[in-house]
């Protein structure tokens, strides 16, 4: 593992240390009654403790760390996990609700009687495999992961803000899921489901700098205005308090992007101990006939997410893992990327990184070493690589009907990518390709519209930006509340060391700054109403995430 679980030893050692900026809270069993309750503050003997940092009008990002105790049992652990974070974020839990999801099942009540039967029969489903299969390594974390979501609903509710606004089971399932068209399409008749065509989304780019001195990851979300209620999560799970090796967790800290009730990224990003990166960008499935491999007899896929960072110790395995019983939602990308088998000045390896694809029914997966090898890059940006994929999907029916835009090699972000990708050569360089938009002036963003480009034609998406009276060939290209909403960036040396340069909001490089005032949209809870933030250091070895002196970071020869 070489510096990783070095990295391990020394990252936590401020754990109870006071900062200004910061709430504290821990968990902790009663001996008598063998109950788990919430105190605020860092006290000796908790089974968890973590501290949350609103900085939302200071970065555009909240801030989260939750630890846990080994002396105590993984499932306690485990539970203790979810109620430290839920009681410490319940207030942000509760606006991101209501910013986003509060409404969603008066508006969709016939889904939503459907989607409740769905997660019951989902629910017994795993609870009949994890006491079949409690010796399992896979089916033991499903079993603690699921613990985590009900420490996190008790935790809300053990909460002021959850006192008075009580949310339920089925909300917090709800909060979990990365793809809830998906499964309108799989148990909705089609004539009851509406979706934008072409909705796919986020940027992905992974860079072999000049000589392999460095290999950068980067992620961009591309996600609604309204989710911009960011919290940037450390978890230390010290799940190894069992006598059965095989079952311990392989990577106990990880770091992601996430938001207000989520154990997950879900856009996703994530940087684990274990020295993988793992991340994904959205596909679509074309093909309807799919949907019918969607049943309930499967694990949700950002389970499956979690549970492979939790417990691969490399691509291979981790790809293997998440392919198990594929829920097929929320159908994505996967890149994962091996920091283990790369060293600064030699050339990339054999298993340094996988590329996996998923459609209901059907998962494709390869080591894509060589690619990133021969090319330099690996760029994502919603169009499957695989051709059996493509195939499967009809992707190839919307080139067909729509032209190069759905084309894997002719895209607008393939172009872009192509063309630009040979001018990162540091960190700074790399988030102004990330962050790029000049949908104006660049010739790779015109369209057949009026007028005649579209803000989606670029890197980080400014669909705000697109006039509302504008005419464009399939929705996607058009006037939405939606975009990119950030820039994640690691390296060889940041991700030893669990940091990343990281930038929240809609991109104002080339455009504008985005103002919910000026937008015309109604403000959500929460949220600053301008976004006029930059790129910060997001560091976890200091009592509080830091912004560091980027110069360290830079090519200053270049």
């Amino acid at each position: 593992m070489r510096a990783y679980f070095i990295a391990c030893l020394f990252l936590f050692h401020f754990a109870l240390t006071r900062a200004d900026d910061g709430e504290y809270a821990s968990v902790l069993l009663d001996p008598l009654s063998n109950r788990l309750y919430v105190e605020d503050d860092v006290l000796e003997g908790a089974v968890a403790w973590a501290r949350f940092s609103n900085q939302v009008n200071k970065t555009g990002w909240s801030y989260l760390e939750v630890h846990t105790t080994s002396s105590y049992p993984d499932d306690i652990q485990s539970l203790a996990a979810g109620m430290v974070e839920g009681y410490l974020t319940a207030e942000f839990i509760l606006m991101q609700w209501k910013n986003t999801l509060a409404t969603y099942c008066s508006q969709n009540q016939k889904m939503c009687d459907k989607l409740k039967m769905f997660l019951y029969e989902n629910s017994i489903f795993l609870s009949s495999q994890i006491q079949s299969n409690h010796l399992d390594p896979y089916w033991y974390q499903v079993k603690l992961l699921y613990q985590q979501l009900t420490g996190l609903r008790r935790g809300y509710a053990a909460s002021e803000t959850g006192m008075s606004n009580p949310l339920t089971s089925f909300d917090f399932n709800l909060m979990q899921l990365g793809a809830l068209s998906d499964l309108e399409h799989a148990l909705m008749n089609r004539t009851e489901t509406h979706h934008i065509v072409g909705e796919g989304s986020c940027s992905a780019l992974i860079k072999v700098l000049p000589d392999n001195k460095d290999l950068f990851v980067s992620h961009v979300t591309w996600f609604y205005y309204t989710s911009m209620l960011r919290i940037y999560k450390l978890y230390e799970l010290q799940l190894v308090n069992n006598s059965n090796p095989a079952l311990h967790i392989i990577a106990q800290n990880q770091s992601f992007s996430s938001y207000p009730g989520k154990l997950h990224s879900q856009d996703d990003f994530y940087m684990l101990s274990s020295g993988l990166v793992t991340q994904e960008t959205t596909n679509e499935n074309y093909n309807n006939d799919l949907w019918q491999y969607i049943n309930a007899n499967s694990v949700m896929e950002w389970a499956r997410t979690v549970i492979a960072n939790r417990i691969a110790q490399d691509g291979r395995q981790w790809v293997s893992l998440f392919s198990k019983l594929n829920s097929g939602t929320y159908n994505n990308q996967w890149m994962v990327l091996d920091y283990k088998k790369f060293t600064p000045g030699q050339p990339v390896v054999p298993e340094t990184l996988w590329v996996l694809e998923q459609l209901p029914g059907m998962v494709q997966m390869a080591d894509l070493s060589l690619s990133l090898k021969q090319n330099g890059y690996w760029a994502s940006y919603n169009i499957p690589f695989f051709e059996a994929i493509s195939t499967v999907s009809a992707q190839e029916s919307m080139v067909k009907k729509y032209g190069s835009w759905f084309d894997y090699n002719l895209a607008p972000r393939a172009q872009i990518f192509k063309r630009d990708q040979s001018k990162v050569v540091d960190l700074a360089s790399m988030m102004k390709l990330m962050r790029y938009n000049d949908y104006t002036h660049d010739p790779l963003a015109k369209c057949n519209c009026t007028p005649p480009y579209s803000a989606v034609n670029a890197i980080s998406a400014r669909c705000d930006l697109n006039p509302a009276s504008g005419k464009y060939p399939f929705d996607v290209l058009g006037h939405r509340s939606g975009g990119g909403i950030d820039a994640k960036i690691t390296s060889y040396e940041l991700s030893q060391s669990f940091k990343v340069y990281a930038v929240s909001g809609p991109t104002h490089d080339q455009q504008p700054v985005f103002n919910w005032t000026m937008s015309g949209w109604t403000r959500p809870l929460g949220h600053p109403d301008t976004w006029d933030f930059e790129p910060v250091m997001i560091s976890w070895s200091e009592t509080k995430t830091s912004e560091e002196n980027l110069d360290n970071y830079l090519d200053l020869d270049a």
